[in-house]
C-alpha cells in the first residue's frame, strides 16, 4: 500500500487556524501591561513580592529570606472564561517554575480562594484544579494533605485533579504563553502550539477574580502581559 504525505505548507495553515480559533473567542481586552512604565501600574497587587520592573519588563523576584514564592497579581471583576498571556523567559538556570493563578478571594471553601492553576516550567506544564483538588477545605482535606495524612481513597481522587505534561523550552529565550478557561476546560499553549489541556469540575468556577503570577524563586521575566475575556 502506498503513503500519502500531507504538504508542510499544509499543516502549518492547520495550525495558524487552528491558533487563529483559539484566540477568536476572548476579543474583549479586560487588562493588559506592556511594562513598558517606570515601575509597577497602581492596578497590580504583590504578596510577599520583591519583583520589579526594569527595562520594560517585569522581573520576577522571592526575596531570599521569605516564606512564600512572590506573587504579582490583578484584580478583576469575577468572570467564569478568561484569557491570560504573557511573555515570558527563564533567564538561568535558578528559574524553576511560575504559575498561572486563577483565584476567588470571597470563596471561602478552598485555601486562599485558589481555583485552578498553570505551572510552567523549562519541562512540564502542570495543570490543577485547586477548588475541588488539593485545596479543598471540604472536611479539612487541605490541611491533611500537608499533614501528610490522607487516605489512600483521597489520594486517588486528588491524582485526577491535575495533569502534567512533558515540554522543553529553552533557557534564555522569550516564549509566549497563552492560558485559557472555558467552562470547566483549561487550555495551554505555548509560542503558538497547543501544550496541554485539562477538565475538571472546580475550573467551571463563575467568579474567577484574581489573576496571578508567581514567581518559583527567581530569574523568571515577564512581558506583555494581558487578561482578556469572551464577548459580551
Amino acid at each position: 500500500m502506498g503513503r500519502s504525505f500531507v504538504p508542510m505548507k499544509f499543516l502549518l495553515s492547520i495550525c495558524l487556524i487552528s491558533a487563529t480559533a483559539f484566540a477568536a473567542e476572548y476579543p474583549r481586552v479586560i487588562f493588559s501591561d506592556d511594562f513598558a512604565a517606570n515601575g509597577f501600574g497602581k492596578a497590580w497587587g504583590h504578596y510577599k513580592s520583591a519583583s520589579i520592573v526594569k527595562d520594560g519588563v517585569l522581573v520576577g523576584i522571592t526575596a531570599p529570606t521569605s516564606d512564600h514564592n512572590a506573587v504579582d497579581h490583578i484584580r478583576i471583576p469575577g468572570e467564569q472564561n478568561l484569557e491570560i498571556s504573557v511573555k515570558f523567559r527563564f533567564v538561568s538556570d535558578k528559574a524553576k517554575s511560575f504559575n498561572v493563578w486563577f483565584d476567588d478571594k470571597n470563596y471561602k471553601g478552598s485555601h486562599a480562594g485558589h481555583i485552578c492553576q498553570a505551572t510552567i516550567g523549562p519541562t512540564s506544564v502542570n495543570l490543577a484544579d485547586a477548588k475541588t483538588g488539593s485545596f479543598d477545605l471540604t472536611d479539612g482535606l487541605y490541611d491533611r494533605k500537608k499533614a501528610n495524612q490522607l487516605t489512600d481513597s483521597e489520594k486517588t481522587m486528588l491524582s485526577v485533579k491535575a495533569s502534567r505534561n512533558p515540554i522543553k523550552l529553552s533557557l534564555q529565550d522569550w516564549h509566549m504563553l497563552v492560558v485559557q478557561t472555558l467552562g470547566d476546560e483549561m487550555t495551554v499553549m505555548i509560542d503558538g502550539k497547543a501544550v496541554s489541556s485539562f477538565k475538571s469540575a472546580g475550573i467551571h468556577h463563575e467568579t474567577k477574580s484574581l489573576i496571578s503570577l508567581t514567581t518559583n524563586s527567581v530569574d523568571v521575566e515577564y512581558d506583555d502581559f494581558s487578561i482578556k475575556g469572551t464577548a459580551k
